[in-house]
């Protein structure tokens, strides 16, 4: 390893915790929302208990060392501090796999599956399928450096990961995404053709072309629920665009609504039956959101939108590729969409349940999925 890569340990002072006790137990609440569901945002009873039980219950101590059980490091990369998870397989011949968050997610997504990805046999698979599992936190994430100037938008990060591969000995290895992670994981596809040998995403972006013809009723579904994106559930996202800063000053003050942004994308985006809470568990939310509140992340992490929204990498992509859309996914792209921009498909899922942070939601189907794309590709 790069002398330029040491490790790293999660930790963070009493006076830390204490501090976010107290700005729980302070929470200037606003009056309910005038209706009952989440179509004014998440509603204050359901906020309340969360933070509740996340100032009395939640034991981020505990939480912490779990965090800390994963080997973590951090090196300058293209000027800046980068933070990642690396977990070499036991097995020989294991695929460099580098796999990549988005907003608001984090390298949390990831901890059930990375065992799995690492070592198939604890759960009855194949070692042919491992991998030597890379999570780095997105640059202005976690525990990544803050840019302090602009340009750290999706294809530098993509060149960044490129760079720390080549720095961890990887001279041949895949990339896996979704969200922000789809576009870097694009965009290495594009420029690391040398040494990629294939991609997988897990969310797709792609539109009909003009000589695709009817759509399919699939694909009707899919166009109409971005149409239902753009018009109720975009506008976190032309805000991060547009005045991240302005955003940031309330969510590095206040946790509750650090909190409240955060989880009413998973309520959103993730197929949990409207109780993402109750379905993944509050610890294990409230770890993601530790993530952003203890490392103030509010305004950094927003800046990939501003730095990138514009210029997505919808250039063609030649390097093999693999696809996995879960039913609640934002954006579902059809397989003849996604071969506008991807020329050389290997692999096409489409798993019956699961949602926007599908390794978070569904480890066990995402593993499949992730190893399914690679076969081909070894």
């Amino acid at each position: 390893m790069s002398e330029a890569i040491g490790p790293f340990t999660i930790s963070f002072a009493q006076s830390d915790i204490d501090d976010l006790h107290d700005r729980l137990g302070r929470t200037r609440w606003p009056e309910p929302a005038t209706v009952e569901d989440w179509s004014q945002g998440m509603p204050l009873p359901y906020l309340q208990e969360l933070c509740r039980y996340w100032r009395e219950d939640y034991d981020w101590a505990a939480r912490q060392a779990r965090l800390n059980s994963f080997p973590q490091y951090r090196g300058e990369i293209d000027g800046l501090g980068i933070h990642f998870i690396h977990v070499p397989s036991p097995h020989p011949g294991a695929l460099p796999l580098v796999l990549t968050h988005g907003w608001p997610g984090s390298v949390v997504e990831f901890l059930e599956v990375i065992p799995q990805l690492a070592d198939p046999t604890i759960d009855g698979g194949d070692p042919a399928d491992a991998f030597h599992v890379v999570v780095p936190s997105l640059p202005g994430y976690a525990f990544s450096d803050k840019p302090a100037a602009p340009g750290w938008g999706v294809d530098r990060t993509a060149r960044a990961w490129a760079e720390l591969m080549a720095r961890l000995g990887y001279s041949r290895y895949g990339a896996q995404g979704g969200d922000w992670g789809s576009m870097v994981t694009t965009s290495i596809g594009q420029q690391d053709v040398d040494h990629v040998v294939g991609i997988h995403l897990n969310m797709v972006i792609g539109f009909p072309g003009p000589d695709d013809g009817e759509m399919t009723e699939a694909e009707q579904a899919a166009m109409a629920a971005v149409q239902e994106y753009n018009e109720w559930d975009s506008g976190y996202m032309k805000q991060q665009g547009t005045r991240p800063q302005t955003l940031g000053y309330s969510l590095v003050d206040s946790p509750a609504g650090q909190c409240a942004w955060i989880v009413e994308k998973f309520w959103s985006w993730s197929d949990t039956g409207g109780d993402p809470v109750g379905a993944l568990g509050a610890d294990r939310i409230l770890d993601n959101v530790m993530l952003y509140w203890l490392t103030a992340s509010g305004a950094s992490s927003a800046r990939m939108y501003w730095e990138s929204i514009r210029h997505p990498p919808l250039g063609p992509v030649s390097v093999p590729m693999g696809a996995s859309v879960f039913p609640k996914e934002i954006f579902r792209c059809s397989r003849r969409w996604a071969e506008h921009q991807y020329q050389d498909i290997r692999y096409w899922g489409e798993p019956e349940v699961g949602g926007h942070f599908a390794a978070f939601e569904q480890p066990d189907i995402f593993v499949e999925e992730v190893r399914r794309a690679f076969r081909p590709v070894r």
